[in-house]
């Protein structure tokens, strides 16, 4: 699967010029790969685009335009890419009530690791969360933990015949299951697998 390279980003310049436009793409392409699992957990899929508009971003707010710069931001991001045997992905845990946020955070202890996906005909497959730093202490879960899904070629060869595709959170404090995930959703993360 593509990693995000040198050469496929473009200049402060450049990207002050397309940036309205690359980041309306992006934020379709987005849409396909966003699950809402319940009301207050969100994951988004990353692929190259999503995390390329990321490195774009960083680099523009950052104003980083030497080349150590440039390659440090990649190498940040580019393991956040799938590379064909998984998904990735980024979860937000999402409450509009700050009091309320923080009681949840608390109570959600441990959630990261509790996300599952599920191909029809195959067993489930818990996310592996948080490999490049620790996002919980003693007393709280963090609002954002980045996922790892590993599946066999089993379920990516099901996957590829139009299997369905389930999700969800088996946590004591929050239990959540999309039985079927939108065909249009599963088809766009069918193509991050190889």
């Amino acid at each position: 699967m593509p990693q995000i390279t040198r050469e496929s980003l473009m200049t402060l310049e450049a990207y002050s010029r397309a940036r309205n436009e690359f980041r309306a793409k992006v934020i379709a392409h987005k849409k396909k790969r966003t699950i809402h699992l319940g009301e207050h957990v969100t994951l988004l899929f990353e692929d190259e685009l999503t995390m390329r508009y990321q490195v774009q971003e960083m680099l523009r707010a950052e104003r980083i335009f030497e080349e150590t710069g440039i390659m440090e931001e990649l190498a940040a991001y580019n393991p956040l890419v799938p590379d064909g045997t998984n998904w990735k992905a980024t979860m937000l845990i999402e409450y509009e009530d700050v009091a309320e946020r923080t009681r949840a955070l608390e109570r959600l202890k441990g959630v990261e690791d509790r996300v599952w996906v599920m191909v029809a005909g195959h067993t489930r497959v818990f996310a592996i969360a948080d490999e490049d730093a620790e996002r919980e202490n003693q007393q709280k879960t963090a609002a954002a933990h980045f996922l790892r899904f590993e599946l066999t070629p089993q379920m990516i060869a099901s996957l590829k015949a139009d299997a369905s595709l389930a999700m969800g959170v088996a946590h004591p404090a929050y239990t959540v299951e999309v039985a079927e995930i939108d065909p249009v959703s599963a088809r766009a993360l069918a193509a991050d697998l190889a």
